[in-house]
């Protein structure tokens, strides 16, 4: 970006994300977290041998979303599935815990609850171990959601679409859903997944990641103005009000009718790019109900991204601590441009 931007402006959104209700609809998880140190290779093959010190359990997916807009200090409402679990139980009793009501969350008889299992060591990740069902929810799971997103969708100011493609979001509940969201202004994020991507037609912004947009759009990654050209026929063929499509180490890059913009990215260090995405959409669809522009949520939503891959393990920027860093990284940005 070329211009410099309004500090003063961007923090006062941020006092008014406590004003805001949005409510997130995806695939749920249960993040898991084993932690221990390496002091040897096993003899029974070249891999390391991880004594366990410690194993913690938190929010993912749609629920690790809903839990970075509550530490942003605004109101959210979930709408998915676990199962019939300890790991479900394990999420709903961190739900609890964050004060956000179960409603939304059906427990499934037929489908396991999402688990990703982290092994780290010495700050980094060793291996992960996923189990989980892909399989389409059956009609009775899809209704009990359905009802809950006709009753509380126009309570919103915003809807979030965290898509894991675990088989919660498909046509049948996506397209009324968004029919009744844009019948009432509302703004529709969507964290997307390939797959899925003709369902989001019409959201104000979706934000894949560069793989994500090259895919989706039939281009070879590389090459000068690939991104662009990605993100301008994905701006085409879905009706989107724009594309941001994040770049890891080099930034994101906003695509609207308008044109072009591309944030570099604000991190100081990465650790842990676990829930990044989360936190991004998240601060993204925050800024824009708090009546911050695109280009303006975009470079929020990337300095907040900066503050989380700097901490090991699934993490949420709050409000202050985005606040501090909106001082800093904005100033310098202003600064850069200037």
């Amino acid at each position: 970006m070329t211009y410099s931007f309004d500090l003063e402006r961007l923090q006062a959104a941020v006092q008014r994300f406590s004003q805001a209700r949005i409510l997130v609809l995806g695939d749920v998880m249960l993040d898991e977290f084993i932690w221990g140190r390496v002091e040897r290779i096993s003899p029974e093959a070249p891999v390391p041998v991880v004594n366990v010190e410690s194993e913690t359990y938190m929010l993912g997916g749609a629920a690790n979303v809903v839990h970075n807009l509550i530490a942003l200090g605004c109101q959210a409402g979930l709408c998915g599935l676990v199962g019939d679990d300890r790991a479900g139980k394990l999420v709903l009793e961190l739900l609890d815990q964050l004060e956000v009501s179960r409603d939304g969350v059906t427990v499934s008889a037929e489908r396991p609850t999402t688990v990703k299992t982290r092994v780290v060591a010495h700050s980094q990740q060793v291996v992960r171990v996923d189990r989980e069902s892909r399989r389409e929810c059956p009609p009775e799971e899809m209704a009990s959601m359905q009802a809950y997103l006709e009753a509380e969708l126009l309570n919103c100011d915003a809807v979030i679409i965290s898509d894991y493609a675990k088989g919660v979001i498909n046509r049948g509940l996506l397209g009324p859903m968004l029919q009744r969201a844009r019948a009432g202004n509302l703004v529709v994020s969507v964290d997307p997944k390939v797959a899925n991507m003709p369902l989001y037609a019409g959201a104000t912004v979706i934000t894949p990641n560069h793989y994500e947009a090259m895919a989706a759009a039939r281009i070879s990654p590389g090459g000068p103005g690939a991104v662009e050209r990605a993100g301008r026929l994905l701006l085409q063929e879905l009706g989107a009000g724009a594309i941001l499509i994040t770049q890891g180490e080099r930034g994101m890059t906003l695509i609207t009718p308008e044109g072009m913009d591309h944030v570099p990215t604000m991190a100081k260090r990465v650790y842990d790019v676990t829930g990044a995405g989360d936190t991004v959409i998240s601060t993204l669809t925050l800024a824009l109900v708090s009546g911050l522009t695109l280009s303006e949520a975009a470079i929020m939503a990337n300095v907040a991204a900066g503050v989380v891959v700097g901490e090991v393990g699934t993490s949420a920027v709050t409000a202050g601590r985005l606040s501090q860093a909106l001082e800093q990284d904005v100033r310098s940005l202003n600064r850069r441009n200037n």
